[in-house]
């Protein structure tokens, strides 16, 4: 009777995918670069629930090892599109370099108000420091890149101090930040989650702050981005179109039911099934959705950018962001 009853789920499985495939004239492929993050669980979902197989797209999943790989992939033509956790910094940077490559679709971080966890500063459990003002004449660990290390250079900034003097800034990728915590090789790291929580729940580190940078920058505080090149917008825009729906249904369904999606991150990311209980769900913010706070505190991002001369003129972010006036509708 099982065999029977498997049989039978396996047919109707494959009768299913058969009619969805009948549906597509042609499956549309799509490149997607990505990075293995907390912030991309919409497209994990989006994976995982076939939406993109039901839209008639094919998707080439590129998983990129640091944020600066996907924007030169997508500055190169390589890739069409950031899913959700492309760096939204660096997004801007490569935007000033290169105008009207890019329009940003959603966004992806934490904040102080609505509770929900995007970095931390994270110390040795029985270290003194409270904060960024506490870390003269120490070594702060920070994610590889030009971003975090713009954010780590503005915090530091931001206490008091001179990142240039006062403190020794170096990159440190994320599976090394807890041990180089609890090894006393630095001092601190500003991390990304779910480091924090995972640190914590080990009992080799904690937080001396919890979303520190939405306490100085914006809350909430929007690190990650979601991106279409314009070149993809303007050769394809329905099928452009069709990706930012598909990131919009996905990023509801984690954000509705993040408990239940939870467990696909193992599947994508380093985190272990034994860490699942750890995640702190992150925020993610769909196109349908964004609003002016939104909008607001991805602009004090970037602002932060010129302030530190990483962006030599100021930059309206509202003229990055896509509107749906850009697919010709």
């Amino acid at each position: 009777m099982k065999k029977l009853i498997l049989s039978a789920a396996v047919a109707a499985v494959a009768l299913t995918a058969g009619n969805a495939q009948a549906a597509c004239d042609k499956m549309e492929k799509v490149v997607a670069a990505w990075l293995p993050i907390m912030q991309t669980t919409a497209y994990y979902v989006a994976l995982e629930e076939k939406l993109f197989e039901k839209a008639c797209i094919e998707i080439d999943s590129q998983k990129m090892q640091s944020p600066n790989h996907i924007i030169d992939a997508l500055v190169a033509g390589r890739a069409d599109f950031g899913p959700p956790g492309a760096a939204a910094g660096i997004a801007m940077i490569a935007e000033a370099k290169f105008p009207g490559t890019f329009k940003v679709f959603g966004l992806q971080g934490g904040g102080i108000k609505i509770d929900l966890i995007n970095d931390g500063l994270i110390v040795a459990p029985d270290s003194d420091i409270k904060s960024f003002a506490d870390l003269k004449g120490k070594k702060l660990g920070h994610v590889p890149g030009i971003q975090w290390r713009t954010i780590s250079r503005h915090m530091v900034r931001a206490a008091g101090l001179d990142p240039d003097k006062d403190v020794t800034l170096t990159d440190l990728a994320v599976a090394m930040q807890v041990p180089a915590v609890a090894g006393g090789s630095v001092d601190a790291t500003l991390s990304l989650e779910p480091v924090g929580s995972i640190a914590v729940a080990s009992g080799k580190a904690k937080r001396a702050m919890t979303n520190p940078v939405a306490s100085v920058i914006a809350d909430p505080f929007y690190s990650g981005a979601a991106v279409l090149t314009t070149k993809f917008m303007k050769e394809r825009p329905l099928v452009a179109r069709k990706i930012v729906e598909i990131i919009d249904e996905a990023t509801g369904l984690a954000m509705a039911n993040f408990e239940r999606y939870k467990i696909v991150i193992p599947k994508y990311t380093a985190i272990q099934e034994s860490q699942l209980d750890l995640l702190a769900k992150p925020y993610l913010r769909p196109f349908s959705g964004l609003n002016e706070t939104d909008l607001n505190s991805y602009q004090a991002f970037v602002d932060v950018f010129v302030k530190e001369g990483v962006i030599k003129e100021p930059m309206d972010v509202r003229t990055k962001m896509l509107k749906l006036a850009d697919f010709g509708s």
